[in-house]
């Protein structure tokens, strides 16, 4: 697993885990609804993370899930069952999840890491919050810009399909910049709607 997608993974553990805590199962599943299908989750991938942020202090091992639909685990591949280990949340760990969905540097904007600060955007204040989706937007027109000088470059030497998939890049870039000038737009009314406290 690289350093990256750990800590992509590290932040949607965390994140997930901030309602309720949650069995190895049925923590998977969720982070596999929250990452995409394009980002499937293993127990190899997902475990080393859980072992990882238990040394760190962040998660503790508590008792057995109250019974439900989906508490049942999967086999273990060593036969039987897996425990019925629940992760929570410690108060380090919630301290740790805030300082990471708070900062919004160019990694919140990025491709791996954009979307899951996004699920969470509700535990981030306004403020945070358009810094990333600025950032983000100035990140596709910059991207933009390169798919319309490579388009330019391929209808000189008359390459189709390349053509065709650069012009898929750029709308599905388009798509993306009006949504998120639209998000801006509404958290800049919103703001000026409901001020932050400190400036009632």
């Amino acid at each position: 697993m690289s350093r990256r997608r750990g800590d992509v993974l590290e932040l949607a553990v965390l994140g997930l885990l901030q309602e309720s805590g949650l069995h190895g199962y049925e923590l998977r599943k969720r982070l596999n609804a929250l990452l995409g299908p394009f980002r499937a989750l293993s127990y190899g991938t997902l475990y080393p993370c859980l072992k990882s942020l238990l040394a760190s202090g962040w998660i503790r091992e508590a008792g057995t899930p109250a019974p439900g639909p989906d508490a049942v685990p999967p086999a273990s591949p060593l036969g039987g069952r897996r425990a019925k280990i629940v992760y929570e949340l410690t108060a380090e760990g919630k301290e740790h999840f805030q300082s990471l969905v708070s900062h919004p540097g160019p990694a919140a904007w990025e491709d791996e890491r954009f979307d899951v600060h996004f699920a969470f955007f509700a535990r981030t204040d306004a403020v945070t919050r358009l810094q990333i989706l600025e950032g983000r937007r100035s990140r596709l027109e910059e991207r933009r810009e390169g798919y319309r000088q490579s388009m330019q470059r391929s209808r000189e030497r008359a390459e189709q399909y390349t053509l065709e998939l650069q012009r898929h890049g750029l709308e599905s870039v388009d798509r993306e910049v009006r949504w998120l000038s639209e998000l801006i737009d509404t958290e800049r009314a919103s703001n000026m709607t409901h001020p932050p406290d400190d400036d009632r």
